[in-house]
């Protein structure tokens, strides 16, 4: 008879292969809403009221991942007064030139308006009411652009604010603890 020898194979712990993930890619830029709003000089509060919607909205709206209708492209472009290609991201390009002059302009004229504003010595006055009158006579649009705000942007009687949309229960201040 011939004997069998039973070999016994030492246990060998394995590391698990690594499972290559799928390459996530970054997600598409669609436009730059919110770049062109800026270099405009237009505050997010003054968008939203161009365009009849709530600030929370169009802060939403302005990422420039968010895949806008064409119909809200038009509504922008007649927020931001720039023309809708100018609102599509473009990978090769910035801002076009055009659009760079203007929102330089619209500064320029938002800091004469708020020199002049608080303008006190006669002299200065004229100097400054002087480089308005030539900045509308070189852009005349430049003619309904206001100062800078001193703090945030003063509401009209007919807005309120936060305070208002948020009410608190009467008894809030009896038991606070039980709105958590």
């Amino acid at each position: 008879m011939s004997s069998i020898v039973k070999w016994k194979l030492p246990k060998v712990q394995l590391a698990p292969m690594p499972v290559a993930e799928p390459a996530t890619k970054p997600p598409r830029v669609l436009h730059r809403i919110r770049e062109v709003r800026r270099q405009q000089g237009i505050s997010l509060r003054s968008a939203a009221k161009r365009l009849k919607m709530d600030v929370h909205e169009v802060r939403t709206m302005e990422r420039e991942t968010s895949d806008l209708p064409l119909s809200m492209l038009y509504r922008w472009e007649e927020a931001l007064e720039v023309p809708a290609s100018l609102l599509l991201a473009d990978d090769e390009e910035g801002l076009s030139a055009p659009v760079l002059k203007r929102a330089r302009m619209i500064r320029l004229m938002k800091t004469a308006a708020a020199m002049l504003e608080s303008s006190q010595d006669e002299a200065m006055t004229r100097l400054v009411s002087t480089l308005v009158d030539q900045l509308i006579e070189i852009m005349p649009e430049l003619e309904s652009v206001n100062a800078w705000h001193a703090v945030g942007q003063r509401r009209s009687l007919e807005e309120c604010g936060r305070i208002a949309e948020r009410q608190m229960p009467d008894d809030w201040f009896v038991n606070p603890s039980i709105y958590g």
